[in-house]
């Protein structure tokens, strides 16, 4: 496993229940700002072996880029949030101000 993968999946165990990190925010904070889709791989790939909370990664504008349709991974995405005590604004997306997550050795942009 090459250290950008090692550094995401320690990223994304890392974020606290009722925070949510962006992919392009992960991949910076691993040392790839040009990275999302790679973390996108990342989560596909890794996220029932790692037990991550892949959850807990939205896009950049606060939204969940999976579709929310009925019995859908974004449906159940935001019904994970939920649970954690995220809200959604009526255009279902959240409030990246109230509840992003910055790791501790990063630096807030």
């Amino acid at each position: 496993m090459n250290v950008f993968t090692e550094r995401v999946i320690e990223i994304i165990q890392g974020i606290p229940a009722g925070r949510v990190m962006t992919y392009g925010q992960v991949a910076a904070a691993a040392g790839s700002p040009r990275g999302a889709r790679q973390v996108v791989r990342v989560l596909h790939s890794m996220s029932a072996k790692y037990n991550l909370p892949w959850h807990r990664i939205i896009n950049a504008q606060g939204g969940i880029s999976a579709p929310s349709d009925i019995e859908s991974k974004g449906l159940r995405q935001r019904e994970l949030l939920e649970m954690e005590g995220i809200t959604f604004s009526v255009d279902g997306k959240i409030d990246l101000t109230e509840y992003r997550w910055f790791p501790i050795d990063t630096v807030e942009s």
